[in-house]
């Protein structure tokens, strides 16, 4: 735990969680651009898809950054929780179970009670922390990087009904870009996560189409 309370502890997003959000929004673009039907498609047809395509994914990315920013207040808050239990503990020992109760299973079975006494003392000596949790910039970075994420993996999709007039050959180019990016997103998930990287992508692109298929079928 640092010494302010109020700071993240992790980088604006990790890796997996940016792999995540430009997943959501191909998934989301793509259930337009999948329900096209080139047979009957014209281009007031392609104007509402690119209209609906954009405002969803900007309402989706707006949401995703709201709830990270309630996600850093609740992160906030836990350790503040943590450090007033801890300084209100009746005795060394419950301070202890406290910060073991707070710390990952396999990091506290490995800390000896010296180690425990050491982070008693060093959060004793901290500054009395806000009464409430309250944002901070790198947390409104995190949201806005959040919303980019989201809204920017929609353009590459929609991008060749924009500049090219064939509505058959768009709609190949932007399916051909799509499935590209969700190999890419799969990929880069696989070496995050210590998995095959070329199974993941492989994978990512049937569970992309997989479900796009079953939101158009929903209605969605």
């Amino acid at each position: 735990m640092a010494g302010d309370l109020t700071a993240s502890s992790k980088r604006v997003l990790e890796p997996i969680e940016r792999i995540s959000e430009v997943l959501f929004g191909l998934i989301m673009v793509l259930t337009f651009t999948g329900s096209l039907s080139v047979a009957e498609v014209g281009r007031s047809e392609i104007r509402a898809m690119l209209i609906g395509a954009l405002g969803c994914n900007l309402a989706w990315g707006l949401i995703d950054g709201i709830m990270y920013l309630m996600a850093c207040l609740s992160e906030q808050a836990q350790r503040i929780r943590v450090l007033r239990s801890v300084r209100q503990a009746r005795d060394a020992g419950a301070a202890h179970r406290v910060i073991s109760g707070a710390l990952p299973p396999a990091v506290a079975s490995a800390l000896e009670p010296a180690d425990f006494e050491k982070i008693y003392l060093h959060l004793n000596q901290l500054p009395e922390p806000a009464a409430h949790p309250r944002l901070r910039s790198q947390d409104w970075r995190g949201a806005l990087v959040v919303f980019l994420l989201v809204f920017v993996s929609t353009l590459p999709v929609v991008l060749p009904f924009v500049v090219m007039q064939e509505t058959r050959l768009a709609l190949r180019v932007s399916n051909g870009i799509a499935m590209a990016m969700l190999f890419l997103t799969g990929y880069a998930f696989g070496r995050c996560a210590g998995y095959r990287p070329w199974l993941m992508g492989t994978s990512m692109v049937v569970l992309g189409g997989v479900l796009v298929g079953l939101t158009i079928a929903l209605g969605g």
